[in-house]
């Protein structure tokens, strides 16, 4: 029996409209598709709703994975797979495999002799990296840096030892109600001649991308909004 090909489907990053993001080539790709897995079903819905290509989404099946998930039943969710139906994986915003649970179904895929379709979407820590200006050859991305006041500084110094010893741009991520006091603390500990970029609301209405020497850097409130922060020496 011929097994089906696991369709890895980009999320937006940021609210507007998905023809702006996804081409009708993309959307046609997928269009068949009435297998997913994703984060998180109610907003998976409502953004495949949104590419209007499906005759119902009533129709649709959905098996749910995140970071709660067991490892153990991931291999159940690539069942439908091996029965010869294609399944879409959706991440909760941006690529699914990068920062994302979905990577262990990818896999799991990988090893069953399945195909992995990747499709073309936005992925925030590229976009941010293309218009910081740091080094786009050498760079590291580390999620969420520590939230205890302490280790977050002890974090930026270290990686700002490894930028400089390295050239490494230095990506992460902060949950928005954050977003200020990690701004300070980065403009408090990194050197004066360190560029630090910050990417806000890549995508979006409220898209802003400022990336200077903190010598030059001015004072800034940072909106609740998803942000990305990169530094490099």
């Amino acid at each position: 029996m011929a097994v089906g090909k696991l369709f890895l489907i980009p999320s937006p990053i940021a609210e507007g409209d998905p023809d702006k993001i996804f081409s009708a080539v993309w959307k046609s790709d997928i269009s068949h598709i009435r297998h997913f897995i994703a984060e998180d079903v109610r907003s998976a819905r409502r953004f495949l709703s949104s590419l209007k290509v499906f005759p119902a989404i009533e129709e649709l099946a959905f098996s749910v994975l995140n970071v709660n998930t067991p490892e153990a039943q991931m291999s159940a969710l690539i069942k439908p797979l091996k029965e010869g139906i294609d399944v879409g994986l959706l991440s909760e915003a941006g690529c699914p495999g990068v920062a994302d649970p979905g990577a262990g179904v990818v896999a799991l895929a990988h090893d069953a002799g399945i195909r992995v379709v990747p499709l073309i979407g936005p992925s925030s820590i590229i976009l941010a990296l293309m218009a910081s200006g740091l080094n786009g050859q050498n760079f590291s991305f580390h999620g969420y840096l520590p939230v205890d006041q302490h280790d977050l500084t002890n974090a930026i110094k270290r990686l700002e030892a490894e930028s400089k010893s390295k050239g490494t741009t230095q990506i992460f991520i902060e949950s928005p109600h954050r977003n200020n006091r990690l701004l300070q603390t980065l403009k408090k500990t990194l050197s004066s001649s360190t560029r630090l970029c910050v990417a806000l609301d890549l995508s979006g209405p409220d898209e802003k991308i400022l990336s200077k020497r903190l010598d030059q850097w001015p004072e800034l409130e940072l909106p609740k909004k998803p942000c990305l922060f990169l530094f490099g020496c």
